[in-house]
């Protein structure tokens, strides 16, 4: 089987370009200048001229707060980009796994969104995300996995940011009411190969295990580095931000469970490993 991986050059895509690397598949790793998502043209012969058996769709706009004021480059990439991909994929008989958000949903509540709830999303970025979502839907061979607070080596992330604070300020204020899962892309990738290699189509939600909040993450990641940094709790009306951010983005398993899927190592012990890769690779 060959694989067609975008957005190799972002965290998720680059551990999913590793693993397959490990596991001695063979996969395509265009970068911009050989695929741009925005550009009909690129991605179809792209994808026509090297003929992939499957495609794991990574690469996406994800920057939240631009994509409120870049609202049209952002819908190039995240919807018409995804729109092209999915053509090719009717035209040549492809299997495609795309990678979403828990951004689709509104963050109200307090338990941890399904595969079978409503979709209601509260920004330009996650409006993007769903109505790819539903592009995909319209294929026969499809996967949606849809993951939360992502981090790895290779790519700007909320861990790496505190990280580089923690070297500046002694005293750092960090939201605690937004619930979530990190989620590490050296976890979440051997799972999409998982998922991409049988034939449970459909959606499923994928992260690291147990929740907390972004102040529960900072506490953490200070706590392993020994910095003794000072974190602050703040609310989300109190950190400054144009953009409206789900408070509720926990993801429910059950997706994973009933179809025998590998459920991913505690968030703790993802955060501790990867502070153990950055220091490494430094």
């Amino acid at each position: 089987m060959t694989v067609l991986i975008t957005g190799v050059t972002g965290q998720l895509g680059y551990d999913v370009a590793r693993y397959l690397r490990g596991v001695g598949c063979d996969f395509l790793s265009p970068n911009r200048n050989e695929m741009d998502l925005s550009d009909e043209g690129s991605v179809k012969s792209y994808i026509m001229e090297n003929n992939p058996d499957s495609i794991i769709h990574c690469g996406a706009w994800t920057d939240v707060n631009k994509a409120e004021v870049n609202v049209n480059l952002c819908r190039q990439v995240n919807v018409d980009g995804t729109r092209f991909i999915v053509d090719c994929c009717k035209d040549y008989d492809i299997t495609m796994l795309y990678v979403s958000t828990d951004y689709v949903f509104d963050g109200s509540g307090v338990r941890p969104w399904e595969i079978t709830d409503r979709t209601n999303p509260i920004n330009q970025y996650g409006l993007s995300k769903r109505d790819g979502e539903n592009i995909v839907r319209s294929l026969k061979k499809y996967f949606i996995v849809r993951t939360s607070w992502v981090f790895g080596i290779n790519g700007k992330n909320f861990i790496a940011t505190m990280v580089d604070l923690s070297k500046k300020f002694k005293t750092i204020r960090v939201v605690d009411d937004q619930f979530g899962s990190p989620t590490y892309s050296v976890d979440l990738a051997p799972l999409l190969w998982q998922i991409l290699c049988s034939e449970k189509y459909g959606t499923y939600h994928a992260h690291n295990e147990g929740f907390c909040t972004w102040y529960d993450l900072a506490i953490e990641v200070f706590k392993i580095l020994g910095t003794g940094t000072n974190v602050i709790p703040i609310s989300s009306n109190d950190y400054r931000s144009d953009v409206k951010r789900p408070l509720n983005c926990r993801l429910g398993l059950q997706s994973l469970e009933v179809n025998g899927f590998d459920r991913l190592p505690n968030w703790k012990d993802a955060v501790n490993r990867y502070i153990k890769e950055m220091t490494l690779v430094k």
